[in-house]
């Protein structure tokens, strides 16, 4: 059960940190790229939108998988 915790948050840490670096990182390019072209801000906004969308997805799914591991597979152990 203790390592089952332990894979857990791993898990949900690891799938938040790399939201964080992934939003920092569309942020800032979007922000570089309307500097450099502010007609195509407008664009660019709305596929950062989607692009957001798509990596907020990602760690849903590992909390998905790590509350699975919790009270599916932990309580078996």
């Amino acid at each position: 059960m203790g390592l089952a915790l332990i894979a857990v948050s791993i898990l949900i840490g690891c799938a938040a940190l790399g939201t964080a670096f992934g939003f920092g990182m569309l942020g800032g390019k979007l922000l570089e790229t309307s500097a450099r072209q502010p007609e195509l801000a407008p664009m660019l906004q709305g596929k950062m939108f989607l692009i957001a969308g798509l990596l907020d997805a990602v760690p849903m799914i590992g909390v998905g998988i790590a509350m699975y591991v919790l009270f599916v597979v932990a309580p078996t152990l």
